[in-house]
């Protein structure tokens, strides 16, 4: 009997054969240190010390005795040195614009949602002041209260032999003022003006 080798299954993942234990790599730590040299890297202090360097570098390399020269006149190993600093300096300032940037879109995402908040807080508010102004327009204001009670009062000091007569045209007084009320309070409330 031949024994086949078993395979694995495809509908499971192969196991990992690394025996290397990989250290806990944070990702945010190196953002950071980029962010502080490409800050470092945009200062005036960083030109200035930079363009000292080169300055007693070449001046080293030019007057000091040929035996403990490090760098002859076309100065090669300069420039490499430079190069290798651009080299770098590049993809730190680069990682460090791009996490600008998702901070930048994270912080536009906060100010549209507070936007939306405040957009709609400010149109509930809107309408509630609206209906207000509905609901106060509605009410009977003191001059429309003070014309009816004396027109109750008026009606009842009159004799009963007249009030036949005078209730009619009470009635009809008191429905020509109301209906003069409520005309001017509809006035008011298309002009936009208070309700006294």
């Amino acid at each position: 009997m031949i024994r086949r080798r078993r395979e694995p299954r495809l509908d499971q993942p192969r196991l990992s054969r690394r025996t290397l234990v990989r250290p806990p790599y944070e990702s945010d730590a190196f953002g950071r240190l980029a962010e502080r040299v490409a800050r470092f890297i945009g200062t005036a202090r960083f030109l200035v010390v930079q363009s000292i360097v080169i300055v007693l570098w070449i001046i080293y390399n030019l007057v000091a005795p040929a035996a403990v020269r490090f760098d002859s006149f076309p100065f090669i190993f300069l420039t490499l040195a430079l190069s290798l600093q651009a080299a770098y300096a590049a993809p730190l300032i680069l990682l460090a614009q791009n996490r600008q940037d998702d901070r930048d879109r994270a912080n536009l995402a906060q100010d549209r949602e507070q936007t939306v908040r405040t957009r709609e807080d400010t149109e509930y508010l809107a309408r509630e002041v609206a209906a207000m102004r509905i609901t106060i327009g509605e009410l009977a204001t003191r001059d429309f209260l003070r014309s009816e009670l004396r027109g109750l009062l008026a009606e009842l000091e009159t004799p009963q032999s007249q009030r036949g007569d005078q209730s009619d045209r009470d009635r009809r007084e008191r429905r020509r003022r109301r209906d003069g009320e409520r005309s001017s309070r509809r006035d008011r409330d298309a002009t936009g003006g208070p309700a006294r």
